[in-house]
């Protein structure tokens, strides 16, 4: 089970916490796409967020009718059983002794619940490590709208892949990354596949190590041979913590690969050689 609160950074002023643990029922999934989406914005309408958020919605919202609304009008619109919101909790785990925290981007259905933590998910996809500044995965966003609309849409068509694991699926995507440059960011990378030299000993197919400017032009640029990599981890301060390691495309928002491992000694905050071996086993 985990445990959300409420954004801290973006919403200041208020902080809720709560214990949920559900999955979207076929019944859930058909009801969604009856909603009207409300995108929840933060305080400060010149956030990172905000103004990437927004920008993503206006070009590539289209599974509901929308409509952006200001935080101090969130809990009062929550009750709305008609409606479902998109917004950013902070999100840890019951069972982790390390008592981290992540940010998610949630999508879930409005309800006249106890709390807006009690709300029930749609789907949600990790953002970042809790304190990470916004600016860290904010120029992702227009890539997260599109994959959440397109996963409710495969969910709603095939319910049986509903699971605590349902990303998983995404796996089955590896082999398709032959023909693709996989983009990574070095401080990200284990030390062992810290450079390209040794991450082609591992993984002999087309990669480049960048820096995030570089993969924000090729998502802005819709790059239809680039996939990068989204990690989201404890940035090295806890272990036994949950790295999660995800590679999406830049131009269709699919995602080729989805894991996390927990930090220990052996497995750093970092994508592993072993993620790589699996990769290259994939497309053999």
């Amino acid at each position: 089970m985990r445990k959300l609160m409420l954004l801290l950074v973006m919403f200041p002023l208020i902080q809720l916490q709560a214990q949920r643990e559900y999955l979207p029922t076929p019944e859930d999934l058909a009801h969604f796409q009856k909603t009207r989406t409300y995108i929840v914005l933060g305080d400060n309408p010149l956030s990172d967020y905000n103004i990437e958020i927004m920008d993503a919605v206006k070009k590539y919202w289209n599974i509901t009718e929308y409509e952006f609304l200001d935080f101090d009008k969130f809990g009062e619109k929550s009750v709305d059983k008609n409606a479902s919101f998109l917004y950013v909790a902070a999100v840890n785990f019951e069972k982790d002794k390390s008592n981290t925290r992540y940010m998610f981007l949630c999508l879930s259905l409005g309800g006249d619940y106890e709390s807006i933590n009690d709300l029930k998910d749609v789907a949600n996809i990790p953002l970042s490590y809790h304190g990470v500044d916004e600016d860290s995965y904010a120029y992702k966003l227009g890539t997260f709208v599109r994959f959440l609309q397109d996963h409710v849409r495969l969910i709603t068509a095939n319910p049986e892949m509903v699971s605590q694991n349902v990303y998983k699926h995404y796996n089955d995507n590896m082999a398709d990354m032959k023909g693709k440059t996989l983009y990574l960011v070095e401080d990200e990378l284990e030390k062992e596949v810290s450079t390209e030299a040794r991450i082609r000993a591992v993984y002999p197919y087309e990669v480049k190590i960048v820096d995030p400017d570089r993969i924000k032009e090729l998502i802005m640029a819709g790059d239809q041979d680039a996939v990068f990599l989204h990690k989201v981890g404890p940035e090295g301060k806890k272990m036994n913590a949950r790295v999660y390691k995800i590679l999406i495309g830049t131009a269709n928002a699919k995602f080729y690969y989805f894991d996390y491992h927990k930090v220990t000694g052996k497995n750093p905050d970092a994508f592993l050689e072993s993620d790589f071996e699996k990769l290259a086993k994939a497309r053999q």
